[in-house]
């Protein structure tokens, strides 16, 4: 590529071979990434007080980044992990402006020396059992709008799934003609993987795959808005606010908290942490690449630590004699 490469060109060709062909990126990534560009365009044609198109690399440099990043938190009000999104997204536009344009590798160092910010790690919130199950009763089962907004509430709660993943199903992806039903999930990163499927939701599923006359092989989306298109992350944000609407008033508890689609996600993995689920079987079952995020729910679980206190004695009880239970070590303990 000549050394006047244009904005356009280089962002042409990051989308089209870098994200598409080299990396393989999923189309949630690449939307991702396009939105955390056109905002930086946007900010810096209103900054520079020029049309996106005339703008140029050296327009987009570290100062302008990081007025941007800052307009992130002050005026959208963005959290630091979102920023942090933002910035993966321009850094990784910039290592390709670094290898692609070489009159320009100056700005683009300049704009890949800006770091991550620090953030403050967030308690993990989610719903004790008979706030969920308030949730999930709270939409009108009388008509077909509610019937989904129950069975989509059902299905973040009970598989675990991230929204996107959840509004990611075909109806060829469930798998109810068994005596074990499950679902499978397309996560980040391309990757996939199956989770089994709660009686109740299997029996939720049956009718809302009956009532759209969806088929075992269909490729159409299981999840679907009025107009019969996918439903999108905003309109699956909606049900569960409307839902909560709904239930505060048999629990009013639940308007003071803030609850997402995500907090759904942690609901089912803090229940599953109480049970005794082991965190390597909640990490595989959640999709996290590491067990080192699924650690943070065993973090999080209070009681779960006010237990391990009574277990050790910290709370002032004296704690009762190991007894082994095999019979070879109580043999051992006895020498």
């Amino acid at each position: 590529m000549s050394a006047h490469s244009s904005l356009p060109s280089l962002l042409e060709t990051f989308f089209r071979h870098r994200m598409t062909k080299q990396r393989n990126a999923s189309h949630s990534t690449i939307a991702s990434y396009r939105d955390a560009l056109r905002m930086l365009i946007l900010f810096g044609a209103e900054r520079t007080k020029q049309k996106p198109c005339e703008l140029t690399v050296a327009d987009l440099d570290r100062d302008l980044v990081l007025a941007f990043l800052d307009d992130l938190e002050q005026n959208r009000k963005n959290t630091v992990q979102t920023r942090n999104a933002r910035l993966a997204a321009i850094r990784s536009f910039f290592h390709h402006v670094a290898a692609a344009d070489p009159a320009s590798i100056g700005v683009a160092q300049r704009v890949l020396a800006i770091p991550a910010k620090k953030s403050h790690t967030e308690v993990t919130h989610h719903l004790a059992r008979r706030e969920f199950d308030a949730l999930v009763d709270a939409p009108d089962q009388r008509t077909a709008r509610g019937r989904r907004d129950r069975t989509l509430l059902l299905f973040l709660g009970r598989t675990g799934a991230r929204v996107s993943e959840a509004l990611g199903v075909n109806a060829c992806d469930v798998q109810l003609d068994r005596t074990r039903p499950q679902v499978l999930l397309r996560g980040k990163g391309r990757k996939e993987r199956v989770v089994p499927i709660a009686l109740d939701l299997a029996n939720a599923l049956k009718s809302l795959i009956r009532e759209r006359n969806l088929e075992e092989h269909d490729q159409r989306a299981l999840f679907v808005g009025t107009h019969g298109e996918r439903l999108t992350r905003f309109g699956a944000t909606h049900i569960v606010r409307r839902a909560v609407a709904t239930a505060t008033t048999n629990k009013p508890e639940l308007a003071s908290k803030s609850i997402s689609p995500h907090v759904l996600r942690h609901t089912l993995a803090m229940t599953l942490l109480q049970s005794g689920v082991d965190l390597l079987t909640i990490q595989a079952w959640l999709g996290h690449s590491q067990v080192a995020t699924t650690h943070r729910y065993a973090a999080a679980d209070v009681e779960m630590m006010r237990r391990g206190l009574d277990k050790a004695g910290v709370a002032g009880k004296q704690p009762a004699r190991f007894q082994p239970k095999d019979a070879v070590l109580q043999l051992l303990e006895a020498i």
